[in-house]
């Protein structure tokens, strides 16, 4: 690997992770000297990148630095177009306009020569399960995670059994014909899934849950046994 690349890889190693990695782990993915990754974490910071850390102490890389277009391969921009599609296909009519507008933006600031990669990718998006419908707009259930707004719903269970929640919204899977809701419940004390075609009403409260939904999000992962996603 030439150090350009090198240092590439090294600033997309950095952009995966959220917090500090330690210079040991850096070299290791690089395959590296310990000594060569200080001189390429310098080299970066010279040229603009904004890394906080120090020897022994990790690095990470401030959340706004954008790698120039160039700087994506074949393989990354065939990913964020597979992505794209089937965003596109699944989700949420405001998020699929979403992705259809992020592709198209991509295409237009790619250089030439990549240009084609985009608009002519070879990987599609087959058919799923049919969608299961809901009554609630996702669009709003969204901005309620990111505000870290209380939310007030009423659900209906498996059997039909109706309840009205007071939950704490953290996060919304994507699976093929249904999304779920992961939340706090307040009634029931514990994290809790909730189908997003059986809540048959949403109120946004203006007050925020306790703790923030980074943190909940880790005590819901150890709870479940899922592995953190840096």
């Amino acid at each position: 690997m030439s150090r350009t690349n090198r240092l590439l890889e090294l600033m997309q190693i950095l952009r995966r992770h959220r917090y500090p990695v330690t210079g040991a782990a850096l070299a290791a993915e690089l395959n590296v000297s310990l000594r060569s990754l200080y001189r390429d974490i310098a080299t970066l910071q010279q040229n603009g990148a904004s890394i906080d850390g120090a020897p022994g102490l990790g690095y990470v890389l401030r959340p706004g630095f954008v790698l120039p277009p160039l700087m994506l391969t074949e393989d990354e921009i065939e990913a964020l177009v597979l992505g794209s599609r089937w965003v596109a296909g699944r989700a949420d009519a405001r998020l699929a306009a979403a992705a259809r507008d992020a592709l198209a933006k991509i295409g237009a600031v790619l250089p030439p020569e990549l240009r084609d990669v985009a608009s002519d990718s070879a990987l599609l998006v087959g058919p799923g399960e049919p969608l299961i419908g809901g009554e609630i707009d996702l669009a709003a259930l969204r901005l309620a995670i990111r505000a870290e707004r209380k939310l007030c719903i009423g659900y209906r269970d498996l059997r039909g059994a109706a309840s009205e929640r007071t939950v704490w919204p953290l996060a919304l899977g994507f699976f093929d014909n249904a999304r779920v809701l992961v939340a706090w419940c307040e009634l029931r004390g514990d994290f809790r899934h909730f189908r997003a075609d059986r809540i048959a009403s949403l109120s946004v409260s203006e007050e925020r849950y306790p703790g923030r939904r980074p943190a909940l999000i880790r005590a819901w992962q150890e709870a479940n046994g899922i592995a953190r996603q840096d």
